[in-house]
Formats: structure tokens, C-alpha cells, sequence
């Protein structure tokens, strides 16, 4: 194939993935700021406060255990994340784990309600681009508690970007109906742009909708699935890439 077929090959998919969307979405941690390496580096600590008890290794097992049965109940966020590492921190130690190292772990957790949510490289450039076209409407679709995405929206500076901002306690296929109603559009008008396949990309293509996969350098282990790929999806490197699609 030669030059000129290839970029008009690449010129009409690009026509094709933008033709009739009207709202481009974004999920917000580990797409618009680093968030898990807080948590991992968060995770690392908790695991030498629990060294008494096991290694880092079977502490981290514990843990994540000890959140996949709470999640039902507590749901995403710091603030789950706290109650699990203390119960977790309890059942270690068979409960003689200390009053002060309890608390340490406590402090430990809600320290991630202040991570400073900098936005990635290329995020408000992109973001700043679709917004002056003035083609789609802005929204960020993310799950977890409502009070600490916001904060960490708020602190980004990226809010004004924006035209909704939606927190959900999950991001399944109903919450992305969900979605679309508010919007008043159909699942082929949206495209939701993230870093997590599973939450992400996933039930959007289920559903119709399309979707750009930009993965991130660390993923959750809840968040872990095998991927594919799709006649909607694009996978790209950076966000600053999604100007050749949108």
C-alpha cells in the first residue's frame, strides 16, 4: 500500500469514528490524572506496617480479598479503601494489631481523599481542543464516591472543560443508558474515552456505543480483564492522539 492510500485509509476512519457523535465522555482516574500509583504507594506502606504479620505479597492478597467482599456494600474509592485496610489490618494480626498503628492506617488511607489529581500530560490541551470546536458535548463519567471525584476534580482545575459531571456507583450498562438519557442521545452518539477496558470500553461496545482505550502504566487488579478488539474501539498511546479521531 502506498502513502497516499494509507492516509486516506486513515482519513476515512477517522471521518467514520467521529460521524454523528455528539457527546465524548471521560472516565477521570488513571485518564485525566494518576491515581493508582497513589494507591500502590499507599498499598506499599500499609504493607510494611503489616510486616509483623506477613509479607508484602500475602498482605496485598489479603487486601484485595478483604475489598472484592466489601465492595458490594461500600462500593470504589478512598474512603472503601480505609475501611478495608483496617478490617484487613484486624483480621492479619488476629486482632492484636495496636490502637496507634490502626489509626496510622486510618491517616494512611484518607490520605488518598487529597492526592493532587495533576492532570496528565496532554489532557487540558485535548480537552481544551474538543471544546473549541464546539461539535460535542464534555462530560466526565466516572464511578466512586461522589465528594472525593469532585475534589479531585476541582483540585485538576479541569471542571470548566466540562458540560456534566456524572458520578456513579458503577459503570455497567445501565449506568451508560443512563447516560444517554440524560443527554437525551442514542448509544451510537457517545464515545467514552478511558483507561480501565473492563469499566470503560467494554460495556460501551456491548451496547453499541464507541469507545478509545488509552491504557494507563498501572491498573487495579479488579479492573484487569482480557481485551479485543472492535470495529468501534480505537486504542491509543496518549490522550493528546485523540485530536486525529475527534
Amino acid at each position: 500500500m502506498n502513502y497516499q492510500q494509507e492516509y486516506k485509509d486513515f482519513d476515512d476512519n477517522k471521518k467514520r469514528f467521529a460521524d454523528g457523535v455528539r457527546v465524548v465522555a471521560f472516565d477521570a482516574d488513571d485518564t485525566l490524572w494518576d491515581c493508582q500509583s497513589w494507591f500502590d504507594r499507599v498499598e506499599q506502606q500499609y504493607g510494611e506496617l503489616l510486616a509483623p504479620w506477613g509479607d508484602s505479597e500475602a498482605v496485598s492478597r489479603q487486601l484485595f480479598a478483604t475489598e472484592c467482599r466489601n465492595m458490594p456494600l461500600t462500593g470504589y474509592g478512598a474512603k472503601a479503601f480505609t475501611l478495608s485496610l483496617v478490617e484487613n489490618a484486624v483480621n492479619m494480626s488476629n486482632g492484636e494489631i495496636s490502637a496507634q498503628r490502626l489509626l496510622d492506617i486510618q491517616q494512611l488511607g484518607l490520605s488518598l481523599l487529597s492526592l493532587p489529581a495533576t492532570p496528565l500530560e496532554g489532557v487540558a490541551d485535548a480537552l481544551s481542543h474538543l471544546r473549541r470546536q464546539g461539535q460535542y458535548k464534555l462530560a466526565v463519567f466516572t464511578k466512586g464516591e461522589i465528594q472525593d471525584q469532585e475534589g479531585k476534580l476541582l483540585r485538576s482545575g479541569l471542571w470548566p472543560l466540562f458540560d456534566r459531571v456524572v458520578v456513579v456507583a458503577d459503570k455497567q450498562e445501565r449506568q451508560y443508558r443512563e447516560l444517554c438519557q440524560l443527554f437525551g442521545i442514542g448509544m451510537e452518539q457517545l464515545v467514552m474515552v478511558g483507561n480501565s477496558f473492563k469499566s470503560d470500553i467494554e460495556p460501551v461496545l456491548r451496547l453499541g456505543g464507541r469507545a478509545v482505550h488509552i491504557p494507563f502504566h498501572t491498573n487495579w487488579a479488579h479492573e484487569q480483564t482480557e481485551e479485543y478488539g472492535h470495529e468501534n474501539l480505537i486504542v491509543i498511546e496518549k490522550i493528546s492522539q485523540l485530536k486525529h479521531f475527534l
